[in-house]
């Protein structure tokens, strides 16, 4: 599961450079759920990236502290609160990781998993407007999570699902169908993740400094 983010400024990778040219994305080492990040998300016909928080807020929701931060890609059609989002608002994440735990004899071994290359990647979610206690309109958003490839199981059995870059805007547009989105619902392939391990120091979200994220061990790749 996504229980926490990382986000470097992937707007100096070029192929994603234009994506943040209007608004500089929110960044951070150690991103948990009920904090913002930047989203991008269709607006009229083109694609906007603004500030959302991580929690899927519809109206109706009446405590903040139950907005989910994750959706499960299985269950989207089945549950009201994700179906109408999954049908006519999606959105992408950009990231640098995904923080996962690895349970062990000496307690949870925190993992950062990342593009092997180390470039920036596209994080599947849901996205809806909501306005508490009056308050001005504001963007929230879950993460669509999908079961992982064997080769990353050990460490975890679920990850947020990567829309390729090719697929953006098809996958943003409102008038995709939902059985066109769910193509790229699906494990990533395993030669495209690596992972590896980072200082306890994660574990806390008050710690944001960028030293936590650095590898204290090599990175895991797959291996045919």
């Amino acid at each position: 599961m996504a229980g926490r983010l990382h986000i470097d400024d992937w707007t100096r990778h070029p192929t994603l450079a234009a994506l943040g040219q209007r608004q500089q994305p929110r960044l951070s080492p150690n991103v948990a759920p009920r904090q913002w990040a930047s989203i991008l998300r269709r607006d009229a016909d083109s694609t906007r990236l603004c500030d959302a928080f991580w929690g899927l807020t519809p109206d109706w929701l009446a405590v903040l502290d139950h907005a989910p931060h994750c959706a499960r890609a299985e269950s989207l059609e089945s549950r009201p609160m994700f179906r109408e989002a999954f049908a006519t608002r999606r959105c992408v994440v950009p990231v640098t990781g995904v923080f996962v735990w690895q349970q062990s004899a000496r307690g949870k071994q925190p993992y950062l998993v990342t593009q092997a290359e180390r470039a920036p990647l596209l994080l599947a979610g849901l996205w809806t407007r909501y306005r508490q206690d009056h308050g001005p309109e504001r963007d929230s958003f879950a993460l669509i999570t999908v079961p992982t490839s064997t080769f990353l199981g050990a460490l975890t059995d679920r990850l947020p699902a990567i829309v390729p870059l090719a697929a953006l805007d098809t996958w943003l547009a409102e008038e995709t169908p939902a059985v066109k989105a769910r193509e790229w619902l699906t494990p990533a392939p395993p030669e495209l993740l690596g992972a590896f391990p980072v200082s306890k120091r994660i574990n806390d979200p008050a710690h944001q400094d960028w030293a936590c994220a650095y590898p204290t061990g090599p990175m895991q790749v797959w291996s045919a």
